[in-house]
């Protein structure tokens, strides 16, 4: 490791949660002469970099700043560099730095500059609402400020498999949401079809959510995760609100899926440019009647395998009189076999705004899971 970048680190780690990109620029100052810097974020619709400083917005998406973004790789224009600003496949934004010297040495140490202020970013977002204030374009409504922080995040990248997801509508969604977590052996992803108006519509599915983490981490199997969320949101409720939800666990040595499909949304396989239905055995939502026994159906997945979750949000979508409807998605699906999942995730996301003309109107998640296969 460079000694400049030794000392970003230290910076980093030392700086005030508020300043980390003040001090990274210090850093960047007395080592390479830079003297612009600017952190870039990407906003809650995917759709624009959002400057932590008073620069204006990007949103052209053949903009430098998008390429580097869209391609998780530094790019150098006219003494300017942008440079991914991205942990374990976390896409945040990317930095502006100028001017920046056209050296390999260089921008390889402020590529890794730039990766080590994500992790930091990240770090202190929990203590601060800078970064969080300055991702939004405009105002969250309160019940969709609850689904962004139920949120792990909105991408994942191990060796065996990558995974993003998105919200929609980024600003105003209510109900429908998402949930994964990895420990190394397996991957656990929970897609949530919520049900109801504004802060209810949270609060259902921050229940359900919650009680599937609280099962999750006890140990339990699938079944009785869904067995718990089903009776923890009864018992409030008494079969008068319930949820949709899909609850998946992936073996990550045999690429063996286990599936609870509790009224859920869709999901579908993209195997060889070719896409299916998978076959789900549909049991009860959760939280519609008292103590449902939920079971496990199990499917193997095969290397280089493609799966998307789409809640009814992303059918129903309509424009012009119609509906988006299944064979616009599978035709738009089959597209997306080159983009990475977060990209994919976004082109989807952004077919349907093109489709009705604007911003969603009823609540939609997409969520993508790429299989790489088992890994030495």
């Amino acid at each position: 490791m460079s000694e400049p970048v030794s000392q970003a680190r230290r910076t980093l780690n030392q700086t005030p949660a508020d300043r980390l990109v003040i001090g990274v620029g210090e850093v960047l100052g007395r080592s390479y002469g830079i003297t612009d810097v600017e952190l870039y974020q990407v906003d809650y619709r995917l759709a624009e970099l959002l400057p932590l400083g008073d620069g204006e917005p990007i949103d052209s998406p053949g903009h430098p700043a998008w390429r580097a973004f869209d391609h998780q790789s530094p790019i150098l224009t006219d003494g300017n560099g942008w440079f991914p600003v991205t942990m374990r496949g976390e896409r945040r934004g990317v930095l502006c730095l100028s001017p920046v010297p056209d050296d390999p040495d260089v921008l390889a140490a402020l590529a890794e500059i730039a990766t080590a202020l994500a992790h930091e970013v990240a770090a202190v977002s929990a203590g601060t609402d800078v970064y969080r204030a300055a991702r939004r374009s405009q105002r969250l409504t309160l019940a969709a400020e609850m689904q962004w922080d139920l949120l792990p995040g909105r991408s994942r990248i191990r060796p065996s498999f990558s995974l993003a997801g998105q919200l929609e509508p980024a600003y105003t969604v209510r109900g429908d949401s998402f949930d994964w977590s990895d420990d190394g052996e397996r991957l656990w992803l929970a897609t949530i079809n919520g049900t109801g108006e504004g802060v209810a519509a949270s609060l259902l599915t921050s229940l359900a959510t919650h009680a599937l983490r609280n099962a999750r981490r006890a140990g339990l199997s699938l079944a009785d995760q869904a067995a718990l969320a089903d009776q923890a949101i009864y018992d409030l409720h008494r079969g008068e609100q319930h949820l949709s939800a899909l609850l998946m666990e992936l073996d990550l040595r045999s690429g063996t899926m286990a599936v609870v499909d509790a009224g859920s949304p869709r999901l579908v396989l993209l195997r060889g440019g070719e896409v299916t239905e998978q076959p789900l055995e549909a049991q009860f939502p959760l939280g519609m009647f008292e103590a449902t026994d939920y079971h496990e159906q199990k499917f193997p997945l095969e290397r280089d395998d493609r799966l998307f979750v789409v809640s009814d949000g992303v059918l129903e979508a309509t424009g012009q009189h119609m509906r988006y409807g299944e064979t616009a998605l599978d035709r738009f699906l089959r597209r997306t076999g080159p983009m990475a999942p977060l990209d994919a995730v976004r082109s989807l996301i952004g077919d349907l705004r093109a489709f009705v003309a604007g911003d969603l109107v009823d609540d939609a998640v997409v969520v993508c899971l790429d299989w790489y296969g088992p890994q030495p």
